[in-house]
């Protein structure tokens, strides 16, 4: 599939900055006040973020145009005319993008590598706060560091985001970590964001969620607790289904396997255990009141998110 936003020659296995700073247009239309989540078995649903607070400024005369819901009837009471209340927007909400560059996330067999699809979602999400005038922060982590960024404001905190995570040393890390130790990673950065997330603030985590153990678990939904969150599960479909009947060769930069998807059987168990996983981390989801959107290495970011968040108008 081709991105108009994206250039011709961009990679499908990494990322680059010049490349993150681009999608920063196409950011302009993706909002952060509605979502609109096509859940994997529930179907449709539609719930609205809690967005940023407002506070009671003062009171002037209602002017036409005003929301008349906003009429302070105890001013307009003692007045001859109407009074309308004025708020002040809570802005600068701390808004913080989890985004996942572990080694099985540097995997594709259609489209871009699931860290790509993460990263520039996370750009494209990036930008879209800093559109809006919120504080911009986050945690970049892999299977050997990971980067805390403090909530900032302006386009000074949007470009410092999307260099630390064009310039993460986890992108240059080839070796495959056993799924065993999938998990420590994750539910170390957790920890992090659990320690970091303000209450009120509007939290992003972009994964495939492999080895999101009771640990990693305990940290998401104490953020949940007093924060919004959205997780943005990443995947490939060959991780969703196994291809038709055949014998495959699957390369990477470390190793070569190959697969025999003839039996009936294994692909059914194949299939089944990974709607088992989806069914967990959306019974989790749904438990905690944590917003939840799909995305596929195959789909665009923008169109994903746009059809997730809603469009936002210029």
């Amino acid at each position: 599939m081709r991105h108009d936003h994206l250039p011709t020659d961009a990679s499908p296995v990494s990322v680059s900055q010049k490349g993150l700073i681009r999608l920063a247009g196409p950011a302009r239309g993706i909002a952060l006040d509605v979502l609109r989540v096509n859940s994997l078995q529930a179907g449709a649903y539609v719930s609205h973020f809690k967005g940023r607070g407002m506070e009671f400024d003062e009171s002037r005369p209602y002017q036409p145009g005003d929301d008349p819901r906003n009429i302070d009837w105890r001013v307009t009471a003692r007045s001859s005319e109407a009074y309308t209340k004025l708020f002040r927007e809570e802005r600068e909400r701390p808004v913080l993008v989890m985004v996942d560059l572990r080694s099985n996330m540097h995997f594709a067999t259609r489209g871009s590598f699931k860290s790509v699809s993460a990263s520039r979602a996370a750009a494209l999400l990036s930008w879209s706060a800093h559109h809006r005038g919120d504080r911009l922060g986050g945690i970049i982590f892999g299977d050997t560091m990971h980067r805390e960024l403090k909530p900032r404001l302006g386009r000074q905190a949007a470009l410092r985001y999307v260099h630390q995570l064009a310039s993460h040393p986890d992108w240059a890390n080839k070796v495959q970590v056993p799924d065993s130790d999938v998990s420590a990673p994750l539910s170390s950065a957790m920890s992090a964001l659990r320690r970091v997330a303000r209450p009120g603030s509007l939290v992003i985590v972009i994964s495939d969620f492999l080895g999101f153990d009771r640990s990693a678990q305990a940290y998401l939904s104490g953020v949940a607790r007093h924060s919004e969150v959205l997780v943005v599960n990443v995947s490939d479909p060959l991780e969703r289904e196994l291809p038709p009947p055949g014998h495959y060769r699957l390369v990477s930069a470390e190793r070569e396997m190959s697969i025999d998807t003839y039996s009936r059987a294994a692909r059914v168990d194949y299939h089944d255990a990974w709607a088992q996983r989806q069914e967990a981390l959306e019974a989790y989801c749904q438990r905690y009141r944590i917003h939840q959107m799909p995305m596929s290495t195959d789909d665009d970011p923008v169109e994903c998110l746009q059809q997730a968040l809603g469009r936002r108008s210029h």
